[in-house]
């Protein structure tokens, strides 16, 4: 709440100015010298608030929100082991190649060698990849003042009164232009079965990060960024491609990368990964979208959510046997969806607080009436099947299940928060 000092100063150019004192969000600030050496291993570490979620050959990578990496040994999908935790400062995203592991560190694109897995160790680095990037407030209704991206990066926020001297119009009177001045001040960045190696590994389908032949690409403030990951050391920034649309997650499909946005599908070739062409694009109602592919079907997951603009919740499958015309085969009614995934078309979907529920998509028009299993009871977030095994990540910890017998599928092992 804004509260005014009185005393006010006169110019001789008859302006009239006033000092102002409301409660800000100030940045807090890492150094770069520090930030850049920041990059580091420890030991196992409890899962606290985990995030996003990759897989490759027996381990799985679950991010920890804007803290780092847990690295976890899935050798045996019925006793995962934490093994080890890469400090990754303000890391959401991640992607693997080979041994290096992709990582986004605030502003950084970093390079991580992860050949022994238990000792994993930093090997490039592309500075500013992702400009002006910040972490997320708690309170949108609360102005950010002092921003100043010379001085190093945003690493977080504290609440502190601030005191400025604007200037006031005569006729204004309180309000217009002070409260302007004041909260025109804020500036947003964005907010296990043991198989055989893989080139690359499987991300979930939240994920803002792919790889597609020796090309990363990532969504950074409605941009597709492409850099050239061939060679590492030796990364370099490709093309960025700006995108009309508020993009959530990316999802690679041969030569294409569906973008799941807040009013629909969109499709990108990237054959010529230097030059992404614009393919389609699929619109529906302002809602939050992941999506995956399998054959000529897209499965797009609508959810009502604070920064979605709308109250849908739905699944929805589209037909995309031509790319360049998809269109809306059926809508399924969902309680609060966010991730999801399929496999040789069994569908599983992580439908918020109503659980995790698994269908057999073989028919796409009659998906409600091939319900295989629901689990209920976890807050799920993003899920990847694989060969039988589907790795879930929830609210509660990471969750496994065997699906490799469709008429009695099976929790395998749940590694909660705090273990």
């Amino acid at each position: 709440m804004l509260s005014f000092i009185l005393g006010m100063v006169t110019s001789c150019q008859d302006k009239t100015y006033e000092e102002i004192t409301y409660k800000a969000q100030v940045p807090i600030v890492m150094g770069f010298d520090e930030f850049r050496s920041a990059v580091t291993k420890s030991g196992p570490k409890e899962l606290v608030t985990p995030g996003k979620i990759y897989f490759k050959d027996n381990y799985i990578f679950v991010n920890e929100f804007q803290e780092g990496i847990h690295v976890i040994n899935n050798s045996n999908p019925e006793a995962p082991q934490i093994i080890t935790f890469i400090t990754i400062p303000g890391n959401m995203d991640m992607a693997i190649k080979g041994n290096i592991l992709y990582a986004d560190s605030y502003i950084d694109l970093v390079a991580i060698d992860i050949s022994d897995p238990a000792n994993p160790v930093e090997v490039d680095r592309i500075e500013d990849a992702f400009p002006n990037v910040l972490p997320p407030v708690e309170d949108f209704s609360m102005p950010v003042y002092g921003l100043d991206f010379t001085k190093g990066v945003v690493v977080g926020w504290e609440t502190k009164e601030v005191t400025e001297v604007v200037e006031r119009e005569n006729s204004s009177g309180f309000g217009g232009k002070i409260m302007e001045d004041a909260m025109g001040r804020t500036t947003w960045g964005q907010n296990e079965v043991s198989i055989n190696p893989a080139t690359t590994g499987i991300g979930g389908s939240m994920a803002r990060f792919t790889l597609v032949g020796e090309n990363l690409f990532a969504l950074h403030n409605n941009n597709l960024k492409q850099f050239n990951v061939g060679t590492v050391p030796g990364m370099t920034t490709g093309v960025s491609v700006p995108l009309s649309y508020q993009v959530e997650t990316l999802f690679p499909n041969g030569d294409n990368l569906f973008m799941g946005t807040t009013t629909g599908m969109v499709i990108y070739n990237v054959s010529n990964p230097t030059s992404p062409q614009f393919v389609s694009v699929f619109q529906h109602i302002n809602s939050c979208d992941p999506v995956v592919i399998e054959g000529n079907y897209a499965y797009v997951t609508l959810r009502s959510g604070t920064q979605c603009n709308n109250f849908t919740n739905q699944l929805d499958v589209v037909n995309i046997s031509s790319l360049e015309h998809p269109y809306l085969e059926k809508s399924y009614p969902m309680y609060n969806p966010y991730g999801l995934g399929i496999d040789n078309h069994i569908l599983f979907i992580c439908d918020g607080d109503a659980g995790l529920k698994v269908y057999d998509a073989t028919n796409p028009l009659e998906i409600n009436l091939h319900q295989l299993a629901h689990f209920e009871n976890i807050k799920t977030y993003d899920i990847i099947p694989y060969d039988g095994i589907a790795m879930m990540i929830g609210e509660d910890g990471l969750y496994q299940y065997d699906y490799s017998n469709l008429d009695s599928l099976r929790l395998l092992s749940h590694l909660p928060i705090g273990n």
